[in-house]
């Protein structure tokens, strides 16, 4: 009789599930989050964080299609959607912190993206909360693949 080995043991999965599940709620309360300072509060929306939108949103609805039943592939379509909105995101909060020169700018045309409309503890403003919740997503989904590896 021949002993079947799973792919990925009860634990690691679990643990897979709750990193993803954490990512999840990052995501979720960053789209809330983006929608209610766009709507609610009516802060004018510059280019670079509606290129963010683009690539968050869509992260608080596939992220959980792949928590119910826990599936791994959700890693792969998931992943790269943080990434590449993180790396606008870093973009920026160096546009807005002046690291990046006014000839580079993409918003020459309605809201200036280099505008800070809200700034909580003289520091933190809308790009670096989106840059932050990027890279918590990119840290959680890492270590999910990481921990969900066959």
């Amino acid at each position: 009789m021949k002993a079947s080995t799973p792919t990925s043991s009860p634990p690691q999965e679990s643990a897979a599930w709750s990193l993803v599940f954490a990512a999840w709620l990052i995501a979720a309360v960053s789209t809330f989050g983006a929608l209610f300072f766009g709507e609610i509060v009516k802060v004018p929306t510059c280019a670079l964080c509606w290129y963010q939108r683009i690539f968050m949103f869509p992260l608080a609805l596939i992220l959980p299609i792949g928590l119910f039943p826990f599936d791994r592939k959700v890693l792969r379509y998931a992943l790269p959607l943080a990434v590449i909105g993180g790396l606008i995101a870093l973009y920026h909060v160096l546009l807005v912190a002046g690291v990046i020169p006014e000839s580079m700018q993409p918003c020459q045309q309605g809201v200036p993206c280099k505008d800070q409309v809200i700034v909580w503890f003289g520091f933190v403003t809308i790009p670096l909360m989106a840059a932050l919740a990027f890279a918590a997503i990119v840290a959680l989904l890492s270590v999910a693949h990481h921990r969900s590896s066959p």
